[in-house]
């Protein structure tokens, strides 16, 4: 017995550390080659904003003030151009982003595309360097997947060594950006991964360290915000920060139903596609006139919301609406951009408001204003990307205090509760949604609904001709040993089917065709693995008749084969989050 279970073991063991090793080292240079990305896309969209007088710095350092009005205005109706004809080479003339990386991933559909991510990178460099209010975290999740991608590619992996390299590279991406390696390894599991796959764990571990040692060698990242102080007063302050976080959720769907009402409007519009984004930079120049602080991705008044006095009570509110407006008007036009960075200043801005608001009616007896900030900027978020953990974990690691991470968690839980109730998960899955791919059954059924039958469908099938009596029809079907036929005209068109039971009682000279089965089921090669699967609940016989989209059999699925299938993409998924192999 030991003498047979021995080579099993070597078998598995030795292959199987190999196998971990390289997928460890494949997550190595991954994350390696997504910080340096990250490091330089942050480097460049910095670099143009001074050039261009974007930033607040640049602004104030300008002594000319027509020079600053002139590029207010003008910049992003540039910028808007430029993105509007790097989008014409894209096939879906869109920036791509998250959303189609969290495809490729859920459905396991395998490498993502290389020209469209570069010419989306492209184009979020010149959205956020031109001052468009979109976010770079976007661009970054997705330019780091995509790396993983092409690395995956390069060393000809499985698609769940895919997967796992696509997930390596977005840690990386949001390590770098956030100067947080914990919450970059969260974001990989929690929104693109969705599973917390062991063997997955120590690759994206490896990429998201690596991304934070590399950055801070390269170019070291300032940190999203710093807060020197910021206890918790009183235990009753949690009760507020739990009606924070619902105020919060209401604000984050209202902030995603802007973009996504802009967009219908804009479909509406007569413009061509390509000039939509330069509109929304003549909209967002105009608003910026009056207030500068929503151009960009907005580092600045998100620093400034932490800051007591910076803004007064009415100046927050219309900070905030106009931030809304303008990234609602960018996105919606077509800039590329994310809603990551958006979020976490319309966040910002709202908890400052709560805060103000608080402390008024306690008379300045609550916590600092950059508590109620703190929450109100990830439990906007959270519901916004769908990252509960993540956003929790960013407070951790950015300000080291245990006290803030847990209001900033009370106001998340029900932020995300009430968010998931009235929108859905994220703003992601509700772009998936939109384009025929639901997340919200889970990763199962997302997967089967990916794949159609097309690989499935078999040639073989008996066919009575429509005029055909019942005798010659038994006859048929006797002499080809099958149970069930398909019915067809002179020219291949699908008209029925016919079961060997019904026919067999009946009068030998009657027409066949009267005996078809009035429950029959057809599908098209087009037909989802999911529908397939549904479809057979109540479905009695051996084979289902194909037939294209004029009507003609070209085939037929067999009940055996759709189960074999379902198994083999399930177990596939299965080996992906919890497989040793």
């Amino acid at each position: 017995m030991g003498d047979r279970q021995a080579p099993a073991r070597t078998d598995g063991g030795v292959p199987g550390v190999r196998r971990i090793a390289a997928l460890v080292a494949l997550g190595a240079v991954s994350g390696v080659l997504a910080a340096v990305a990250a490091n330089a896309f942050v480097a460049v969209v910095g670099w143009l904003n001074e050039l261009l007088l974007i930033s607040p710095r640049s602004r104030v350092m300008e002594t000319d003030a027509r020079w600053v009005l002139a590029a207010t205005l003008a910049v992003p109706i540039v910028g808007g151009l430029a993105v509007g004809l790097l989008h014409r080479a894209i096939g879906e003339r869109r920036a791509h982003g998250p959303a189609e990386i969290i495809a490729t991933v859920q459905t396991r559909s395998g490498h993502l595309p290389g020209r469209p991510a570069l010419l989306s990178g492209l184009s979020a460099l010149a959205a956020l360097g031109s001052g468009a209010s979109v976010g770079q975290y976007g661009p970054l999740v997705h330019m780091g997947g995509s790396l993983g991608s092409a690395m995956a590619r390069l060393f000809r992996t499985g698609v769940t060594s895919d997967n796992f390299a696509v997930a390596c590279g977005v840690a990386a991406a949001i390590s770098t950006a956030f100067n947080a390696p914990i919450a970059g390894i969260l974001f990989a599991h929690e929104v693109i991964l969705r599973h917390f796959a062991l063997r997955a764990f120590a690759p994206i571990a490896v990429a998201s360290i690596l991304g934070y040692v590399v950055a801070h060698a390269i170019l070291p990242q300032p940190p999203l915000f710093q807060i020197d102080a910021a206890e918790i007063r009183h235990l009753w302050e949690f009760g507020p920060f739990l009606l924070l976080g619902v105020a919060c959720a209401l604000v984050a769907v209202g902030y995603m139903h802007a973009i996504l009402g802009v967009a219908r409007l804009a479909r509406r519009l007569p413009l061509p596609v390509a000039l939509r984004p330069a509109l929304a930079g003549a909209g967002v120049g105009l608003m910026a006139l009056w207030m500068p602080d929503i151009l960009g991705i907005g580092s600045e008044t998100l620093r400034f919301a932490f800051i007591d006095g910076a803004y007064g009570d009415l100046e927050l509110l219309v900070v905030l609406l106009l931030k809304v407006a303008a990234t609602a008007l960018c996105l919606g036009m077509g800039f590329s951009g994310g809603v990551f960075s958006p979020a976490l200043v319309i966040g910002s801005l709202f908890g400052a408001f709560f805060g103000t608001v608080m402390a008024a009616l306690t008379g300045g007896a609550t916590s600092a204003l950059v508590v109620y900030a703190v929450c109100g900027m990830v439990a906007v978020t959270a519901p916004v990307i769908g990252a509960p953990l993540t956003t929790v974990v960013i407070v951790l690691e950015l300000t080291g205090s245990y006290p803030l991470t847990i209001a900033a968690l009370a106001s998340v839980a029900l932020a995300n509760l009430v968010a998931s109730r009235l929108f859905g998960r994220s703003f992601f899955d509700y772009q998936l949604r939109a384009r025929g791919l639901d997340l919200s059954g889970g990763r199962s059924r997302a997967l089967l609904a990916s794949r159609s039958i097309a690989d499935i469908v078999t040639p073989r099938f008996t066919a009575v001709p429509v005029d055909r009596t019942v005798a010659q029809a038994r006859t048929i079907m006797q002499g080809a040993g099958v149970a069930d036929a398909s019915l067809l005209d002179d020219a291949g068109h699908y008209m029925g089917t016919l079961r060997l039971q019904d026919l067999l009682g009946a009068p030998d000279t009657e027409p066949a065709v009267r005996l078809q089965d009035p429950r029959h089921l057809i599908m098209t090669s087009d037909t989802r693995l999911w529908d397939a699967m549904q479809a057979l609940r109540d479905f009695v016989g051996e084979r289902v008749p194909v037939v294209d989209g004029n009507g003609r059999l070209v085939g037929t699925v067999v009940e055996s084969d759709l189960i074999r299938a379902y198994l083999d993409l399930m177990g596939e998924m299965r080996e992906e989050e919890h497989g040793t192999r």
